[in-house]
C-alpha cells in the first residue's frame, strides 16, 4: 500500500508513520513524505519513507496542487494522510468540489475552519458549559474592561490560531498581560480563559462516514523542552499516561456533534480534544484539533494504533470491525518522549522505583 504523508519536518506525520511501521502488519507499507522546509528532518528519514519530496506550500495552492498532483501521479499513490492544519484546510476546500487526487480522511471544510478559530468554537459551545469562560480581543485593544468584568486574575491568554500553544500564558496582573501582547507582534487576535489548575488531558476520536469509529484519552503532564516556553507548553508531550476516561469521550463527542450539526456536515474525520481540569477536577474543552497529535506513535504502542485504524478504513478492509470501541489501556501505563528518540511505554510504578533508588 502506496502512502503519502505530508510536513514529515513536524513530529506528529513521522509519528503517525512509525505507527504503522512499526506496530502495524496490516499492509505492506510504501511511505512518501513531503515538506516545504529542505531542512526538514523527516525528508531524510529512510527508515520511514521510501522517498521523499520538497514541494511549495499550502499557502501558494497553484504550486502545491502541481506538486501533489505529480508525486500522487507519478508514484502511484493508493492513499493520502494531510496532518499540517493548513494543509488539511486546503484539502477540505479540494474535497468540496469533489476533486482529491486520492482518497484521505479530511473532515468538512467548514467544521476546520470553526475548530481552527479557537474562539469560535469556544462560542458555539459556550452554552453546553464544556469550555471555559472565554473572551476574545485584538492585540490593538487599549481598553481591557470588557475582559476583566468577565474575568478575574488570574487568566490564560493564548493565540485564536495556531498550534503547540502559540501566545499561551498564565497573566497574573494587566501589566503582565500587556507585556505579552507586545513581545507577540505576529498573533492580531488573542482570547482570554479562566485559568484552570487541573490535569491536561486529551481524547482522540475517529468517525467515519456518520459514526464514532474508535476513542482512546490520555493525560499530559510535561513538555519536550519545556523551559523555552513562557507557559511551559511547548505542543510535544514529554511525559504523559495512558488512560480511560469515558467522560472526556462523551464530552467530545457533544462537542463534535454540536459542530456537526452547525456545519450541517457529516461527522467524519480524525479529531483530538484537549482537556484542562479546574480545580474540582471538572475538565474543560480548551482546543480541538482536525488532525492527529504527536504522541499518536505512543498510542499505537499501548494497543491503539489510529494509524493502521484509518488505513484499513481508506482501504475498505473488510475484516475491519466498524463498531464503536474506546480504547483501554492497563492501568498505570506512561509514556516517556524525547527529541529524536523512540517513545518507551512503561508501569509508572517502576519509574516511581527509580525516583526511590
Amino acid at each position: 500500500m502506496r502512502i503519502l504523508v505530508t510536513g514529515v519536518g513536524g513530529p506528529t506525520p513521522r509519528s503517525f508513520a512509525a505507527s504503522l511501521k512499526k506496530y502495524s502488519t496490516y499492509a505492506e507499507w510504501e511511505l512518501f513524505g513531503t515538506d516545504i522546509n529542505p531542512y526538514a528532518i523527516g525528508l531524510y528519514k529512510k527508515e520511514l519513507f521510501n522517498e521523499c519530496f520538497l514541494i511549495s506550500s499550502a499557502r501558494n495552492p497553484d504550486e502545491y496542487w502541481n506538486d501533489i498532483n505529480q508525486i500522487v501521479f507519478e508514484k502511484k499513490i493508493d492513499y493520502a494522510i494531510i496532518l499540517p492544519e493548513l494543509e488539511v484546510i486546503e484539502w477540505s476546500k479540494r474535497q468540496a468540489s469533489g476533486n482529491l487526487p486520492c482518497p484521505s480522511i479530511i473532515p468538512d471544510f467548514n467544521v476546520a475552519k470553526v475548530l481552527i478559530d479557537k474562539s469560535k468554537m469556544t462560542e458555539l459551545l459556550e452554552d453546553l458549559k464544556i469550555v471555559p469562560l472565554s473572551v476574545k480581543f485584538h492585540r490593538n485593544q487599549t481598553n481591557f474592561e470588557s475582559i476583566l468584568e468577565k474575568l478575574s486574575f488570574p487568566f490564560w491568554v493564548r493565540s485564536t490560531s495556531g498550534t503547540s500553544g502559540l501566545g499561551s500564558l498564565k497573566v497574573n496582573n494587566l501589566s503582565e498581560l500587556i507585556s505579552w501582547i507586545q513581545i507577540n507582534p505576529d498573533v492580531d487576535q488573542f482570547m482570554a480563559s479562566e485559568y484552570l489548575p487541573g490535569r491536561n488531558l486529551a481524547c482522540k476520536l475517529l468517525y467515519w462516514k456518520g459514526n464514532l469509529i474508535r476513542a482512546a484519552t490520555a493525560e499530559r503532564v510535561s513538555y519536550i523542552m519545556s523551559k523555552v516556553a513562557p507557559s511551559g507548553i511547548t505542543g510535544n508531550t514529554s511525559f504523559g499516561r495512558l488512560i480511560n476516561e469515558p467522560l472526556l469521550v462523551e464530552l467530545t463527542h457533544k462537542a463534535l456533534e454540536r459542530i456537526f450539526n452547525y456545519c450541517g456536515a457529516l461527522a467524519h474525520g480524525f479529531f483530538t480534544a484537549d482537556f484542562k481540569e479546574d480545580k474540582n477536577g471538572k475538565p474543560y474543552i480548551t482546543e480541538i484539533n482536525i488532525r492527529h497529535v504527536a504522541f499518536t506513535q505512543c498510542f499505537a504502542a499501548g494497543g491503539a494504533n489510529f494509524a493502521e485504524d484509518t488505513m484499513r478504513l481508506l482501504d475498505n478492509d473488510p475484516q475491519f470491525n466498524i463498531s464503536y470501541k474506546m480504547y483501554e489501556f492497563e492501568k498505570n501505563l506512561i509514556f516517556l518522549r524525547d527529541v529524536d528518540e523512540v517513545p518507551i511505554l512503561m508501569k509508572e510504578e517502576d519509574l516511581l522505583k527509580k525516583l526511590k533508588s
